[in-house]
């Protein structure tokens, strides 16, 4: 059985959902390298910032392919299907993955059965916006929208809102993060690989998990709601003489918690014991706790809170996230080893012991095409060769 840092993936990847996930295997030591075309590219290169002042490398590149190689391939020409084959066969690749529109999967030579002839062992992912029978465009937005999360998202008497992060690209990305672990793991029983699809909207909707199953079974409405929360009260952004904090109490015991601070006490009335009378008088209740905070700068209520283990939080932004102690202490480091430029990378949301080996740190993301020459050399190509393949818009 392979270790983890033995696993080779070959990835024609672009835009966030397939670029994350690359860069989650990619943290726990696996040879990622990623196919390009070699006139278009990977689109989000050219999106954000040119901080190192020269092309395809902006920022917003830049957060999601750290620790991975990069080739330019052309699989619209025969050749650079047979240098595809070459490439898995060679290579001896572990994964293919892609977020290409399944019309192209047999245009390009990258459909499951094409590779699986050339690999009989291979994992195959194939990401979609609506499933392997669809060739609709998909954006993570559009996919808010048809998924109900947008109409989840935002005041209750406003328009819906698109999440803070791309939930259906970086939520699609876990789930095939836990479906490839899992095919690693079955092949390591079977010897056999095997194709997976998983299509984003799928991926989308599984998250309204308490939305779904009030609508379709009991018949109830389930919208936006702002701040609150549909079954829990008090639980809301509260004005502080200094900013805001949220408070969120979970159940009665902690109310009753609550209710026992001095500042609090004026609301320990029968109505409001259990939480369903403070869910049907949210609003009053949420102005009369507005009216207490208000007295209070944020830093005092939360002692004051914590100190009676009820949840709370001042409403940090990035820039504060990124200096709590709790972040700090895993965030990742990529350098350029060209200009000098060093990259703060967001933490994993668990520590790998490839990470830790390594000091946090992570190889820059790659420049565009920057391992045609190390990578095609490993399958046999040479200098003369390369000349010809570049020449020709193969790679």
């Amino acid at each position: 059985m392979k270790s983890l840092q033995d696993i080779t993936i070959l990835a024609l990847e672009q835009a966030t959902v397939v670029p994350y996930l690359t860069y989650r295997l990619a943290m726990d030591g696996m040879e990622i390298i990623r196919l390009e075309h070699p006139v278009y590219g990977d689109p989000n290169r050219m999106i954000g910032d040119d901080v190192l002042n020269e092309a395809r490398m902006n920022t917003y590149f830049l957060c999601n392919n750290a620790g991975k190689k990069a080739l330019t391939l052309n699989l619209a020409e025969p050749e650079g299907r047979e240098l595809l084959a070459r490439l898995i066969r060679e290579l001896n690749v572990d994964i293919f993955v892609t977020n290409q529109l399944p019309r192209n999967y047999q245009k390009l030579g990258i459909d499951y059965e094409t590779l699986k002839k050339i690999k009989a062992d291979i994992i195959w992912l194939g990401v979609t916006g609506f499933g392997p029978e669809s060739n609709e465009a998909a954006y993570d937005p559009i996919l808010q929208a048809r998924s109900g999360l947008m109409d989840l998202t935002g005041e209750a008497d406003g328009d819906p809102q698109v999440i803070g992060i791309p939930l259906p690209d970086m939520g699609t990305s876990e789930h095939a993060y836990g479906l490839l672990m899992k095919a690693l793991y079955q092949r390591a029983l079977s010897g056999k690989g095997t194709r997976i699809d998983l299509a984003m909207f799928e991926s989308s909707v599984s998250w309204l998990t308490v939305p779904i199953t009030m609508t379709a079974s009991f018949d109830k409405r389930i919208t936006r709601r702002g701040n609150t929360h549909e079954f829990f009260s008090p639980v809301s952004v509260y004005r502080t003489s200094d900013g805001f904090i949220y408070l969120a109490v979970g159940n009665d015991r902690q109310w009753q918690s609550l209710t026992g601070l001095d500042p609090f006490k004026s609301l320990d009335t029968p109505v409001y014991r259990q939480n369903k009378g403070r869910i049907a008088n949210v609003a009053d209740l949420n102005r009369k706790i507005n009216a207490i905070t208000g007295n209070y700068t944020s830093a005092a209520l939360i002692d004051m809170l914590t100190s009676i283990t009820v949840p709370v939080s001042e409403i940090k932004p990035v820039a504060q996230v990124v200096k709590d102690p709790l972040t700090a202490k895993r965030l990742l480091f990529a350098e350029d080893p060209v200009t000098g430029t060093r990259v703060v990378l967001a933490p994993p949301p668990h520590m790998t012991p490839y990470l830790e080996a390594h000091q946090r740190r992570m190889s820059f993301p790659p420049r565009f095409g920057e391992h045609n020459e190390v990578i095609y050399t490993r399958i046999g190509c040479n200098a003369d060769d390369l000349d010809r393949l570049k020449q020709k818009g193969i790679i």
